[in-house]
């Protein structure tokens, strides 16, 4: 006769068998499942940085000055963050799909917000909501690939890793372009862009819905708290050099996609929203397509190469702005050599948090990895969108080029030593 305990035991071993070996009834295969949520998460990050082509138009139709462009893009990052802090480790103890749905929700919502009003009430709404969803995704999304992509005994695998980066640059490159070229070639109907988007969600919503999750979880779940800002007991010299080089690929990130177009609108005095989002294109594309190329380069060849491309970029954006008159060629050629550095130092730092995080902490590491990343985003474009009430923009771009430039030269020995023992170095 079998007694509770081992019928208790017997439940608990079916259901993690269900979970890690092959798919519930209902659910996708795990290649399915994978592309599944590396569509997701480019939607939602092609979502996030698609205003960034529109606020030319929104300055115009709602008198909105620079000051307060500034700060919904300061609502965003602050939602980005607090969710990172929040919600975005918690994958680890409740399941990737269990997180990741919530977050494609809440993109939804903004996305149909955005699709009835742009005005600025509905700018702040819909900016913080995707903050929140983008932040709950991002960690999730990429820990759920690895998973769902891992070798033998959970080994994470350079797929994983070139999917994860391009997902996550590849959509902060598409959003922006898609963006500018509906505004310009469909002006009667300037929020079609987020319609799109919204079903894009829809169908993104779908196909993680049938997503297998893959990972056991844990039993009993720990008790929830935030994530917590400190570095993981092991490996601590690598994760810090990674958060190093998060923080100041970010920042250029941040520079791009937040202020891009006012130089183009003020400087070079063109306001074209294909523009703006060509820019943020060419910077983001670039660095997806340059992990996309080296996809088979050793880490520290890739860093060796992409450190001085990027000094060499953010030189040749300072030298566009400083010409007399202001050079949209060397901008966009500018924009093109930071893509190529930004892309290679990012996809490093992110395989060193992936390969060398436990699997059971692979959210919290990434969690960790984004709230630094996205603080880059964030806090030097709001520092610079208040400068420029006081300043131009050409030496806002001048210190900002020189404080990244001195950090990653601060960095990069650290960068380089921490890959020194690595397989793939």
């Amino acid at each position: 006769m079998t007694n509770s305990g081992d019928m208790t035991n017997s439940t608990v071993h079916l259901e993690d068998a269900l979970v890690t070996g092959g798919t519930k009834r209902g659910r996708s295969s795990r290649t399915a499942g994978f592309w599944a949520v590396a569509a997701s998460m480019s939607v939602l990050t092609a979502f996030s940085t698609a205003p960034s082509a529109l606020y030319g138009i929104y300055r115009r139709q709602d008198h909105l000055s620079s000051i307060t462009v500034t700060i919904v893009y300061a609502v965003f990052a602050a939602g980005i963050v607090t969710s990172l802090l929040l919600v975005g480790h918690l994958s680890d103890w409740y399941g990737r799909r269990t997180l990741l749905i919530p977050a494609l929700l809440t993109g939804l919502l903004a996305a149909v917000i955005f699709a009835n009003s742009t005005s600025l009430p509905a700018l702040f709404i819909g900016r913080v909501l995707t903050g929140l969803a983008l932040g709950a995704a991002t960690a999730t999304a990429t820990a759920y690939l690895t998973d769902l992509a891992a070798g033998p005994n959970g080994v994470p695998t350079r797929r994983a890793q070139i999917t994860s980066t391009v997902a996550n640059v590849g959509g902060l490159a598409v959003g922006p372009l898609a963006a500018g070229l509906l505004a310009t070639y469909v002006p009667s109907f300037p929020r079609l862009i987020y319609v799109i988007l919204a079903v894009l969600l829809a169908l993104a919503l779908a196909a993680t819905w049938a997503a297998p999750e893959v990972r056991p979880l844990p039993r009993p779940r720990p008790r929830y708290r935030p994530q917590r800002l400190a570095l993981p007991g092991a490996a601590r010299t690598q994760f810090g050099a990674a958060l190093t080089g998060d923080f100041l690929v970010f920042s250029v990130y941040g520079v791009f996609a937040g202020l891009a177009s006012a130089f183009l609108s003020g400087a070079l005095h063109r306001s074209s929203p294909v523009l703006a989002g060509l820019t943020v294109f060419i910077a983001f594309g670039v660095g997806a397509l340059t992990q996309i190329i080296t996809r088979s380069w050793p880490l520290r060849r890739l860093l060796a190469v992409g450190i001085p491309v990027l000094l060499l970029g953010l030189g040749v954006i300072v030298t566009a702005a400083w010409l007399q008159p202001p050079s949209l060629t060397f901008f966009l050629i500018g924009a093109a050599l930071v893509g190529v550095g930004t892309g290679s130092i990012f996809r490093s730092a992110l395989t060193v948090v992936i390969t060398t995080a436990p699997p059971n902490d692979r959210a919290a590491a990434l969690a960790l990895f984004f709230v630094v990343g996205y603080l880059g985003l964030s806090l030097p474009v709001v520092g610079a969108g208040i400068a420029l009430q006081y300043v131009t923009f050409k030496v806002i771009l001048l210190a900002f080029a020189v404080v990244v430039a001195v950090g990653i030269l601060i960095a990069s020995p650290l960068l380089l030593r921490s890959l020194v023992d690595r397989k793939d170095n």
